[in-house]
């Protein structure tokens, strides 16, 4: 099962003074993974995200507090300390790093919030009166850039440089056979649909789709080989999995992107070939 709160992140905030409070934190997240996949087994993916939800509240809590504690040492530490400006400067700086850090609460944070507050950053740069600004205005730029990638590795933003990288490196062959090829036809995506909210048994997804017999078990395969779906045991129950969900959101946010927009295009395209 896919690790849901990825552990890598600690290493963005972790130091030797906190090795002890992160070995905790890391011990109680594997309790928690444990639990996670035994609650997986006998409930469905609404309750899985109900749960999910809740962990990265708690677990953002404790982020921000270790990196709300870098802000201040950072500044104090490494900003000019004969400067008559230095606490107004200080103030800004904490200000706008922690206004950025608050986002690490939301879901999903977008492109034009961080560049709204890189700008912030560079305006303050270019009203720097002193040569030796330039030392303050690094480090509130390092704790920035760290802020930042704290934040993908969190997954909750990714901006345009990263996602253009990981397009050339896209796995055709996978992606057709694990992704689009499970949600390519009607009833998959009616059953998987249905799976998102509750249950269902094999009798339910024929009373559903209108499938019978081994037509039925063709396209549930699909999904389990795809591991969009599991079944809870050889008579049980089929549900959805994580990767069934978030393929289906997906799914759902291209279609709210580019569906209607796709059907108004299709007038003027066929207008063009008759045209010809």
């Amino acid at each position: 099962m896919e690790t849901f709160l990825p552990l890598a992140i600690l290493d963005v905030i972790m130091d030797a003074d906190l090795q002890g409070e992160v070995n905790a934190i890391k011990s109680k997240l594997e309790i928690m993974h444990k639990d996670m996949k035994r609650f997986m087994e006998r409930s469905n993916q609404q309750h899985l995200v109900s749960i999910l939800n809740d962990c990265r509240s708690d677990f953002s809590d404790v982020i921000l507090g270790y990196a709300t504690g870098e802000i201040e040492n950072g500044l104090e530490g490494k900003m000019v300390k004969d400067c008559h400006m230095k606490e107004a400067c200080k103030a800004l700086f904490s200000d706008l790093l922690k206004n950025n850090l608050d986002q690490i609460k939301e879901s999903e944070v977008s492109e034009d919030s961080i560049s709204n507050a890189r700008s912030k950053l560079e305006q303050m740069m270019e009203k720097a009166p002193y040569e030796q600004c330039k030392n303050c205005f690094s480090e509130a730029t390092r704790l920035f850039d760290k802020q930042v990638d704290l934040m993908r590795s969190l997954r909750i933003y990714r901006d345009n440089d990263v996602t253009k990288e990981s397009t050339k490196v896209l796995p055709e062959e996978n992606v057709v056979s694990e992704i689009l090829e499970p949600l390519s036809n009607k009833q998959r995506l009616q059953m998987l649909k249905a799976l998102s909210t509750e249950t269902k048994t094999f009798s339910a997804l024929s009373t559903l789709t209108g499938l019978r017999g081994g037509n039925l078990l063709f396209h549930l395969q699909k999904l389990q080989y795809g591991g969009m779906i599991l079944q809870r045991n050889e008579r049980g129950d089929y549900m959805i999995t994580d990767k069934g969900y978030r393929a289906l959101r997906g799914v759902s946010e291209l279609y709210s992107d580019l569906g209607s927009k796709g059907a108004k295009a299709e007038p003027t395209i066929a207008s063009k070939a008759s045209s010809v």
